[in-house]
């Protein structure tokens, strides 16, 4: 057992895109805590570890840009600068910050909103099947997976349908600004769109702030607690980017991949209209393959864990993919068992006070999605020979496109 704070995780650039799972086995095994000098991260790999750095913000703080790339390119700053100025908020923000804005967003995310929203997620899921299901095949990522929680989320927000793809395409550039490898060119145009995601984005908070209306957006506006400042522009700002990508981007993903695992196993995808089945089958597939591999947190001091010092102000990824995967947490922790008991215990939405306040209307749009596609196309299944692609990403994983046939 290797007990030192090495591990040559350069290798995941290689090996992530198919099956990262061998890899962060071997991490987990070896090392469990590291520096990755190719990411300039420490990376904790166990269960016991993520969870406790998830749930100790004394010792690890949530307090980082999620805008601003890391190392950005010539002239990015100054592009960005044009926009409104990023601030933490909810996903990247410490007490007792977070307390104020987790309780003003707590109360406009209602469960009555996600109630009232199940009949639309319903009319949403039919339309998009009804647009393929006679052509007898589809990419069910770009024709399902990616536009139902996408109008969803705007729908939720106020956002108008038919700024939806451009909304998309503004949610890439974010996306892009940050990654691993984008090129300078790609980062300057990715900062030209995030500014104009933000003026948008302002442009509608003007919008409510004139005349109200029935949507998530007015209700973040107007929410008061107890004398707490209401929350500024650019927190507004901040937060409906944080919303839409998670709301977006992460939810797809997960649909993605809990589709591709049912029609890998036929057997599975015959019984996947029985809705208590698919919860499970939702609660294995955010263990087992989660839609974000892991989240950030930045050392307040010098700290100990499982042994190994990380310095502080390090950046520390905590792996969900790893974690989820730990046998000290999961029994066959690489078997895909939607009869597991206790696969609940994923640390795929976070823990502690940053658990994700999405969640419920995650499992919804999946659960959704799954029990449309097995009722009214029972004899769906995968392409011939194909092979699902993903895209090189640190942060987040699902499959780019899955192509389908029935008949």
């Amino acid at each position: 057992m290797v007990t030192d704070a090495t591990f040559a995780f350069d290798r995941f650039a290689q090996a992530y895109l198919d099956d990262p799972y061998p890899l962060f086995r071997e991490a987990r095994e070896q090392a469990g805590v590291f520096y990755a000098d190719a990411f300039d991260l420490w990376v904790v790999t166990r269960y016991d570890d993520v969870r406790d750095v998830l749930t100790d913000t004394s010792r690890f703080s949530s307090a980082f840009l999620i805008r601003t790339p890391h190392t950005p390119a010539a002239g990015v700053t100054e592009i960005l600068q044009e926009g409104h100025p990023e601030v933490p908020i909810l996903l990247n923000q410490d007490p007792p910050e977070h307390i104020r804005t987790r309780s003003l967003v707590a109360k406009a995310f209602a469960p009555r909103r996600v109630r009232v929203l199940e009949p639309r997620v319903q009319e949403i899921t039919q339309r998009l099947i009804d647009g393929f299901i006679e052509d007898g095949q589809a990419d069910l990522v770009g024709q399902l997976a990616l536009p139902l929680p996408l109008q969803v989320i705007c729908e939720l927000i106020g956002l108008p349908l038919a700024d939806a793809e451009q909304v998309r395409a503004w949610t890439d550039d974010l996306k892009l600004l940050t990654s691993f490898g984008a090129t300078p060119k790609q980062q300057v145009q990715a900062a030209h769109g995030s500014v104009a995601y933000e003026r948008y984005m302002a442009d509608q908070i003007e919008q409510r702030r004139l005349e109200g209306r029935d949507d998530l957006l007015t209700d973040i506006i107007t929410a008061r607690d107890d004398g707490a400042q209401p929350l500024t522009t650019e927190e507004i700002i901040s937060l409906l980017l944080t919303l839409v990508f998670a709301g977006h981007e992460t939810t797809a993903n997960l649909i993605g991949t809990a589709l591709l695992l049912l029609l890998q196993r036929p057997q599975l995808w015959r019984t996947a209209d029985d809705p208590e089945l698919v919860d499970t089958v939702v609660e294995e597939t955010l263990r087992a393959d989660p839609p974000v591999q892991g989240m950030f947190r930045r050392a307040v001091a010098d700290t100990q864990l499982s042994g190994v010092t990380i310095p502080a102000g390090a950046q520390v990824f905590t792996l969900f993919g790893s974690a989820n995967r730990d046998p000290a947490a999961f029994t066959d922790p690489d078997e895909f068992r939607p009869d597991r008991t206790h696969a609940d215990r994923h640390l795929s939405f976070g823990r502690g006070i940053h658990f994700c306040i999405g969640a419920p209307l995650a499992r919804l749009e999946v659960r959704t999605a799954i029990t449309a596609l097995a009722r009214r196309i029972p004899d769906l299944r995968l392409a011939p020979g194909f092979r699902a692609p993903y895209l090189p990403n640190l942060l987040h994983r699902g499959p780019s496109r899955l192509d389908t046939v029935w008949r």
